[in-house]
């Protein structure tokens, strides 16, 4: 006779609620922060990419 199958469940033991907060991993605080751009930059660069002005 087999042995009944086992669920992935049954094969590591359940997490223990801590039910504290955990601060960010490193991971998590290394992403880039996006970069802002100036009116002057933003200006030149709309100037150049004739298909992102808005349709009007």
């Amino acid at each position: 006779m087999k042995p009944p199958p086992k669920r992935f469940a049954d094969l590591k033991p359940a997490p223990k609620p801590t039910g504290v907060y955990a601060p960010p991993t490193p991971m998590v605080s290394r992403q880039k922060r996006a970069k802002v751009l100036t009116a002057a930059e933003r200006a030149a660069f709309l100037a150049s990419r004739p298909d992102l002005k808005p349709k009007t």
